[in-house]
């Protein structure tokens, strides 16, 4: 039995369609071929400061990873390395940052701009904690996650411990300092959280841990206060006795006319604004802002040498100097 005319001419149609389907998924896709580089090392290298020099990152970027990769062993291989680790972070690509600062202190450990490697490591990783407006309000910060600051707290103890004596050692000390701040803050957070819900034991560990590992932080008042309320509740009168006397040789205020914890004075001692910014106004050290002023200062002046530029401006350098890309000392 034959098919009605309409039903033979839709079969074929469709039988052409698919037909046509199938040949053009089986044409293979034409190959991007890799001609080699276009230019020399030196052409990619001065391309590359030019748009440094001008703050064009994108195009920076292109001439560093083409000379990177088609110049793996020549004479600015390590030195376009690390110009790509700063312009990753002017670039906010702080994850790549990160990668590539891995991977400079694995393939290159005895560079004698490896130390480099480790600082940016550790601000990168403080980086990635904050983003857009949060980055002003330290409160807020500090009660979100802070898994990257504890990352790059480590990544600097690990950059001192290495290397004490380099050029960016300071900042990162200071780093530390403004970063042991907001852990301690967090912890805190944590532990006013359980003494609301009270669960005393969990503030008392939350308190100690400030107590232990965050001694220099304007936190410490509170920690004390915490410890010994925490202890005074769970009716271990001894221990939070002990707390109360240590209260009462450096913070006397919080304690009571009657000799229990002034928990009210503790969590408002030093004022709302200094316990917003963690303690440090009014106190020694930087506010993060002011460490990214810093960082990014050296986008400010064209004429900066190359350990300026990768230094993010902390290394001021007379405007004298050349801004001339060398290759890093071997």
């Amino acid at each position: 039995m034959s098919l009605p005319h309409y039903k033979m001419t839709m079969l074929a149609l469709t039988i052409g369609i698919a037909s046509a389907m199938v040949g053009c998924s089986s044409n293979p896709k034409k190959e991007v071929v890799d001609t080699g580089p276009l230019s020399s090392e030196q052409v990619y290298i001065e391309k590359a400061q030019k748009a440094l020099d001008r703050h064009q990152y994108t195009d920076a970027a292109k001439h560093l990873e083409a000379l990177e990769t088609y110049y793996p062993t020549g004479n600015y291989a390590t030195q376009a390395q690390l110009e790509l680790l700063y312009v990753k972070f002017q670039q906010k690509d702080y994850e790549g940052a990160v990668a590539l600062a891995d991977r400079f202190i694995r393939l290159n450990p005895q560079h004698p701009k490896v130390d480099y490697a480790y600082y940016v490591r550790g601000v990168s990783n403080m980086e990635q904690n904050y983003d857009g407006l949060l980055r002003y309000t330290s409160l807020k910060q500090a009660h979100r996650d802070v898994s990257y600051l504890k990352l790059a707290y480590q990544n600097f103890v690990d950059f001192i411990r290495r290397y004490p004596s380099s050029e960016y050692a300071v900042d990162a000390a200071q780093r530390m300092k403004f970063i042991g701040q907001e852990l301690a803050e967090s912890e805190m957070n944590a532990a006013r959280f359980n003494i609301k819900r009270k669960a005393y034991l969990a503030a008392i560990e939350r308190s100690l841990w400030v107590i232990e590992h965050y001694p220099q932080t304007p936190q410490i008042p509170e920690a004390l206060a915490t410890t010994a309320y925490g202890y005074e509740k769970l009716g271990d009168k001894a221990t939070a006795q002990q707390y109360i006397n240590v209260l009462k040789q450096n913070y006397p205020e919080l304690v009571k006319a009657d000799g229990t914890v002034n928990m009210r004075a503790a969590r408002s001692d030093g004022s709302l604004i200094n316990r917003a910014t963690l303690g440090i106004f009014g106190k020694e050290g930087r506010t993060h802002s002011e460490q990214d002023g810093k960082t990014q200062s050296s986008a400010d002046n064209d004429e900066r040498s190359l350990t300026n530029r990768l230094s993010f401006g902390l290394l001021d350098r007379p405007k004298t100097e050349t801004t001339t890309i060398e290759k890093p000392a071997e």
